[in-house]
């Protein structure tokens, strides 16, 4: 059955994908806590992905804001952008990370691309690339956007743990109205 052909394969790939040194986890952990606000940029699939991470930023108590949206307040030096694309060649997420370093905000780029121009402008990139691409079990970005969206929810449990929070109190910054 194809579906579960994919899902072994993803799975797989994955894995391989998040092997990040930890030296390279805390150095992003250390970039979370030192900044003034956060900002979290991506488009389509990728975008999804940062908003599920900023949702959490905020349940811990980071003042986060999702760039495009009406209520997110201008970024400054000092603040952290963080921007997710897999070809990194996004334009609208290459023009935030110009903009972000003319107006003196640290960038994280996660991405598939080294080369790539959301990279060049990163004070820290990460890299998500697959090995092996099979078009027909995960097509387009599927790997990308999945390994991109498990090493966020992986680095929220560390910001939780660095912060001594717990579900407990993280459901006080929760939705009330449900």
């Amino acid at each position: 059955m194809k579906f579960e052909e994919a899902i072994d394969y993803i799975w797989k790939e994955i894995k391989q994908i998040l092997q990040i040194e930890k030296e390279k986890i805390e150095e992003i952990v250390d970039y979370f806590f030192k900044a003034k606000n956060i900002f979290v940029y991506g488009a389509g699939r990728s975008g999804l992905v940062g908003k599920a991470f900023a949702i959490r930023l905020v349940h811990l108590g980071f003042p986060t804001f999702v760039i495009g949206e009406t209520i997110t307040k201008p970024v400054r030096k000092g603040d952290l952008v963080v921007l997710i694309s897999g070809s990194g060649e996004t334009i609208p997420v290459a023009m935030t990370a110009e903009i972000a370093r003319r107006l003196g905000a640290k960038i994280i780029s996660i991405t598939a691309n080294p080369d790539s121009h959301i990279a060049r402008f990163a004070d820290l990139v990460v890299i998500l690339k697959p090995r092996d691409k099979k078009a027909d079990l995960a097509p387009l970005g599927t790997l990308f956007e999945a390994s991109a969206w498990i090493f966020l929810d992986g680095l929220i449990a560390e910001l939780m743990a660095k912060k001594g929070e717990s579900e407990e109190s993280m459901k006080r910054r929760h939705a009330t109205l449900e």
